[in-house]
């Protein structure tokens, strides 16, 4: 609150129990503006709502309803006034001014109806005030509160991973390599192995850390640098892994659903949609996948990699998420555990969302015989060197453990059942985009 004014409410909390002819003060920023002369209808907003605000010449200082005829879009305002019922005002009422402050003036602003997407994003410092751009943020905000909710309630413990490394833990060729004093080092993939060393302290661990990809993919769902969610536990297989997984997102989902319902019809995601999110999720094996997308009409055989298009089409259908599991050996991470009943495959599960927007989460048992390890390193011609710290870690006291890796914004997406990637981040990083 600003020193010398009445306590301001939040727009939101004005038109979530409104009293008609009681004195309301705000704050915010013109959405919109329009004058006919002698009146001035003004929408502010916060990050709350929106409100329209008239101001009427005759009603308050001459100098304050000049500056609300004169206040272009994006200037910062305090007002104070009556709120009295309109329906056709954006939530049915407006506040009819009694005191018009003009904080902060602006400068025409450079966003205006139907741009170009480059344009937008030149200017996403500004796009990110966009209703819709706050939606997401905001719903953004309840898909990490509901996991940090579901990870504490079951005995996880949030840990902090390094960034820098010299290890490749989803292979060398997608890494952002740097001089790190007089040596080579990597901004991280994956907080993966690192998570693996602390479970033999800590069980059930988890962390939160930007992950960087240098895949040249101009696709709706990949970014450079994305908010990764990374989980690993001792004692667990294949199966209480992918439980782990399908609770944990319902539990996001759930808690967008109780917060988020209103931001979800801005965005045009109908919540019905996301209350058929239940676990368990069905379970396909790859093989029974590539069976399908063949019958489909596409050109696969076993050993084929799921892209992004034969994952659209896999899940188009489905209202929640579904696993594919039992990936061929050849196509997945070395420290993947082989399954002992069909060795040509790996104890692994990518989660797809469903809609056809595809792999929100990998993850796999991890391979515990040292020599097993050893020896895919070797045939993959990977350096050991780097990799003896991870090897100790099947040295002393190794135990049965899984793990998996979430893209927030891949869930974001889906959820808010955005188009692009790019719009579940504030300042998205892309193979052309590093501004602003």
């Amino acid at each position: 609150m600003l020193m010398g004014m009445s306590s301001p409410r939040k727009i939101g909390q004005v038109l979530s129990s409104p009293v008609p002819g009681q004195e309301e003060a705000i704050q915010g920023w013109i959405y919109r503006t329009r004058s006919s002369g002698a009146i001035v209808f003004a929408v502010v907003r916060d990050s709350s709502g929106v409100i329209q605000v008239t101001v009427k010449k005759g009603n308050l200082p001459e100098g304050e309803f000049e500056a609300a005829k004169s206040a272009p879009v994006e200037s910062s305002v305090i007002v104070i006034g009556k709120v009295f019922e309109d329906k056709r005002a954006p939530g049915g009422y407006e506040l009819k001014a009694s005191s018009f402050k003009l904080v902060g003036g602006a400068d025409p602003f450079p966003i205006t109806e139907y741009q170009s997407e480059e344009l937008l994003l030149d200017n996403r410092h500004l796009w990110i005030r966009s209703r819709e751009q706050t939606a997401v943020m905001k719903v953004k905000a309840s898909v990490l509160e509901g996991a940090r909710a579901w990870l504490k309630a079951n005995d996880f413990t949030e840990v902090t991973p390094p960034i820098l490394t010299q290890n490749a833990c989803e292979g060398g060729v997608t890494l952002f390599k740097l001089k790190y004093f007089d040596r080579e080092a990597y901004l991280s993939q994956s907080a993966q192995m690192y998570l693996e060393a602390l479970i033999f302290s800590l069980d059930r661990v988890y962390s939160l850390t930007p992950s960087f990809r240098a895949e040249k993919s101009r696709t709706t769902r990949h970014l450079t640098e994305y908010w990764h969610l990374e989980l690993e536990e001792a004692w667990t297989d294949n199966d209480g892994n992918m439980e782990v997984q399908e609770n944990l997102v319902t539990a996001m989902v759930e808690q967008v659903l109780k917060d988020r319902q209103a931001e979800l019809r801005l965005l045009g995601r109908d919540p019905a949609d996301l209350k058929e999110v239940r676990p368990p999720f069905k379970r396909v094996r790859y093989s029974q996948a590539i069976e399908a997308l063949k019958a489909k009409g596409f050109d696969l055989a076993f050993g084929s990699d799921m892209g992004a298009v034969e994952e659209r089409a896999f899940t188009a259908e489905e209202r929640a998420p579904i696993f594919v599991t039992n990936f061929p050996r050849e196509i997945k991470a070395f420290y993947m555990k082989e399954d002992p009943t069909d060795p040509a495959t790996v104890k692994c599960a990518d989660m797809l969302a469903p809609e056809g927007y595809g792999e929100i989460i990998g993850g796999s048992e991890r391979e515990t015989d040292l020599g097993t390890l050893t020896a895919r390193l070797k045939a993959q011609e990977i350096p050991l060197e780097a990799y003896q710290w991870y090897l100790d870690l099947r040295r002393f006291g190794s135990v049965p453990h899984s793990g998996f890796g979430l893209g927030i914004e891949r869930v974001v997406r889906w959820i808010c059942k955005l188009e692009h990637i790019r719009d579940a981040v504030p300042f998205p990083r892309t193979v052309a985009r590093c501004y602003p």
